[in-house]
Order: structure tokens, then C-alpha cells, then sequence
């Protein structure tokens, strides 16, 4: 799948879409891909304050669990509830349905250090070399 271009990305392999003073978070069609099957997305509630690279959830996999790290600070406003349910959306729909929390940033100077579609499709190649 193509790295949308209209997206910013993390070295962690988070997508971005931003919306105003809002933040859409999701994981990349690589990231999905190298875990496998995912079987579980534990995500925050609305309300939770976050830091930027804290860690804000999990999601497993048939292979592994991995942690989900915010790009930016901010309060999360919603949390994808309907992957309870379904949570091979995200293997599926990472860049539409899949999508996981959307964050108010309190930074948006924080957005200049994530990763523009041509950078990141080259750390994605590097690290399936």
C-alpha cells in the first residue's frame, strides 16, 4: 500500500492527519503488516492528558504486543471504541476505519518533528532490509 502523502509519520510508525488543532493517530499499512493478525487494541478514554512519546496503548497481535506512542501532547478526545469489537480494522483500513485516538494538541510546534510521506517510506524500507 502507498504511503499517503497527505500524513505526517513518527520513526515508531504512527500515522498523523491534522485537522485544525486536532490529531488523528493511527498505525501504518507497514506497521500492520509486520505484526500480523491483530487480535486486541487497548486504547485511553477521552479525557486522558498525554505527553508527547508517552506511551497510550497496546495493540497485540498473533505475533506480538506492541505499545502505541503519542507524537504530540494533548488531551485525548476520542478513542476508536468500535475496535473493541473489531480490531481487524486496523489490519484492513489502518489509514480510514483503523484509525485508534484523536488528540487536541497543546503543541502544534510538535508536528515539525514527524516524518513527511518520503522519509518515512524510507525507514520502512530500511527496516525491512
Amino acid at each position: 500500500m502507498p504511503v499517503p502523502t497527505e500524513l505526517k509519520y513518527t520513526q515508531t510508525h504512527e500515522w498523523v492527519r491534522i485537522t485544525g488543532d486536532v490529531v488523528t493517530i493511527g498505525i501504518t499499512d507497514h506497521a500492520q503488516a509486520e505484526l500480523g493478525d491483530i487480535v486486541y487494541v487497548e486504547l485511553p478514554e477521552a479525557g486522558r492528558v498525554l505527553a508527547k512519546d508517552e506511551v497510550f496503548g497496546t495493540v497485540e497481535s498473533v505475533k506480538a504486543v506492541s505499545d502505541l506512542y503519542s507524537p504530540v501532547a494533548g488531551e485525548v478526545v476520542e478513542a476508536n471504541t468500535a475496535l473493541a469489537d473489531a480490531s481487524e480494522v486496523v489490519n484492513d483500513d489502518p489509514y480510514g476505519g483503523g484509525w485508534l485516538v484523536r488528540i487536541r494538541m497543546s503543541e502544534a510546534v510538535e508536528l515539525e518533528e514527524l516524518l513527511d510521506a518520503r522519509d518515512y517510506e524510507r525507514l520502512a524500507e530500511e527496516a525491512v532490509r
